[in-house]
This record gives C-alpha cells, structure tokens and sequence, in this order.
C-alpha cells in the first residue's frame, strides 16, 4: 500500500526556514521570500511505502500537476516498486482529494491510465481521504514531517542540498528515503475530453465510489 501527497513547495534560496538548527556563527538570510528572489521553487511530491517504511521523494521544478505524480509514481515503480513487489499486479494508492492527485482531476485518472497502467500491466486501486482529512494520510506524519524535521532551520539554498536533506532523512523506526530531481516542465490547463473519459477502464468501489475506486490496463 501507497501514500502519496505533495509536500509544501520551497523557495530555493538563503530564505528563512522555520526551526532550530546549530551552526559555528549566524547565518543570514534574506528579510523577505519575494518568489524572485530565489533561484527556483521546489515541488516534492512523496510516495510512502507503508509496507516497507519507506520514502520516495521527486523534487520538481515546475508545477505540481497530475502529470508530474504520476511520473513520479511511474520512477517509483522502475526504481524500487517492480524489484520489492515483482510479482504484484495491482497496487493501492492513499491519496488526499485534492491536488494534483484529485479525486475531481480528469487528468489524474487519465495519467494513471495511459502513463502507469498500461505502461506497467498493473491496476491501480485509489482511496482518496474525504476534505480536511489529509492528516490521516500516512505520508504526512510518516515521511513529510520527518523531512521537515530533518531541514528545520536550514535555509534550503540549492536543490542539491535539498535533496540531500531528504535522502539523509530516518527514524528510530528505520525510515529509508530515496530523493531524486524532475527536471521537467509540466504544463498546467491540459483538458481531458468526455471521450477519452469514456474510454478510461474505471471500476467506481462499492463504498462512496466518487472516492474509491480501481483503474485497470487497457486489453492489449
């Protein structure tokens, strides 16, 4: 089982960063985080293997778009999901009901459709937590505020150095996490049409199917 969520996004600069940290002498920062100030705005998307404990975190560059979690879903798979789980055929998504990863976003079913699905050969089951729910998303409290701990008071001034943050993030409990930059540029607007809606293999769940439901590989 699969939590995913995007993380808050991050001005990538000497901006100031909430926390305490210990340093040899006081390190600057800028008084202001003016967006063009910084030399980029980082977009972490995160997967929690709840199974295995452990993280898999995509920085973005670009926006957070239902395109950009299912790529990352998809470098998820090739890189650790196929060789823990060689043998699965199906995979179970947490997700909030918002985001890039909304319940309402036609893109998101569609991504998950053509660029994970069929790609794969693997149906995709999602259970979307209903609005003001996301605490409960496994992700939150299991990877996303142990990174935030990790960072706290270091200004985040390069996308290396976050990522490193990230990688070097564990618990007590044995948390692992992978980091990896996406260096692609998402385009936001993009509409899905009511035909290729229609052509989508969605299987609505018995129980408040508008929030649960499984999308399987087309026939080949």
């Amino acid at each position: 089982m699969l939590s995913i969520d995007t993380k808050k996004k991050e001005l990538v600069g000497r901006f100031r960063n909430a926390g305490v940290s210990w340093e040899p002498a006081p390190l600057p920062v800028n008084d202001h985080d003016f967006r063009s100030h910084a030399s980029g705005l980082a977009v972490p998307h995160g997967i929690y293997d709840t199974l295995a404990n452990r993280g898999f975190v995509s920085v973005g560059v670009s926006s957070d778009t239902a395109f950009f979690a299912v790529d990352n879903l998809d470098a998820w798979w090739r890189s650790e999901g196929s060789c823990r789980y060689p043998e699965a055929s199906q995979i179970v998504l947490l997700a909030d009901c918002g985001g890039s990863n909304s319940y309402r976003t036609r893109a998101w079913k569609y991504a998950l459709q053509h660029r994970f699905c069929d790609v794969h050969q693997l149906a995709v089951t999602v259970a979307h937590y209903p609005a003001g729910c996301s605490k409960w998303n496994p992700v939150e409290h299991r990877l996303f505020s142990q990174i935030s701990r990790n960072w706290s008071g270091c200004p985040l001034e390069s996308f290396d150095l976050i990522l490193n943050y990230i990688a070097s993030t564990t618990t007590c409990t044995g948390l692992v996490v992978t980091s990896r930059l996406n260096r692609t540029d998402y385009p936001t607007g993009i509409q899905i049409s009511d035909e290729q809606m229609q052509a989508l293999h969605i299987t609505p769940n018995e129980h408040i199917p508008k929030w649960n439901y499984t999308i399987s590989p087309c026939p080949n």
